[in-house]
């Protein structure tokens, strides 16, 4: 079993890290969450007291500070970890998949995750009336988060959005469906051992 992952994604505009340790939450998880901005932060935070798996999060930037890369470059690193993660426990019964249900207050959304090596995003807030900005963080960067941990995980993620009022609440019952349905694709199940998410089995390509 492979309790940590360590991924750093470098590009000429930025240097992320995501690590992720399943071997449980530690007391000052909270410490190991950096981004730009608290809000953000505070939505990792979800994710890592939903699933139980104490997320490290880095950043720098080469030149300018674009809030557009920094979402969408950790996120893409956050999914690639979490990929990593589900691949490198295959054979320890990793689930791979998982759904899950937040809640809080008056706010609710769904979340269904799959590892299967398709990257396919889903977000649907039709049902509520989006605020564009919560707590200084546009809504659009926290979407663009999401389908960049889509990307980086090559998994399909589909998030509902299906009652909420308040900016705060309705992003925090996305981000702790998301922290619960990844506890449950984290899952080590011993009669899942050396199975996959979904009957296609391992996906292999060929180049000639």
């Amino acid at each position: 079993m492979k309790e940590t992952v360590c991924v750093t994604r470098k590009t000429s505009e930025s240097y992320m890290t995501v690590k992720l340790d399943a071997s449980g939450l530690a007391p000052d998880y909270r410490k190991k969450i950096k981004t730009h901005a608290p809000f953000f932060s505070h939505m990792i935070e979800h994710i890592a007291w939903r699933s139980g798996v104490t997320v490290e999060t880095d950043f720098s930037l080469d030149e300018f500070t674009l809030n557009h890369v920094i979402y969408e470059d950790l996120g893409i690193t956050f999914g690639k970890a979490a990929r990593s993660y589900i691949w490198e426990n295959k054979t320890e019964g990793a689930t791979g998949y998982g759904d899950a249900v937040g809640i809080i207050d008056e706010a609710m959304a769904t979340c269904a995750i799959s590892f299967e090596e398709r990257a396919y995003f889903s977000f649907c807030y039709d049902k509520i009336s989006m605020p564009a900005e919560t707590e200084g963080v546009l809504s659009e960067d926290l979407a663009t988060f999401l389908e960049g941990f889509c990307q980086g995980a090559m998994c399909t993620l589909h998030i509902d959005v299906e009652k909420g009022v308040n900016g705060h609440h309705i992003w925090e019952a996305v981000f702790r469906a998301l922290g619960i349905a990844l506890g449950r694709a984290f899952y080590l199940d011993p009669a899942r051992k050396n199975l996959s998410a979904g009957v296609a089995g391992t996906v292999t390509f060929t180049v000639e």
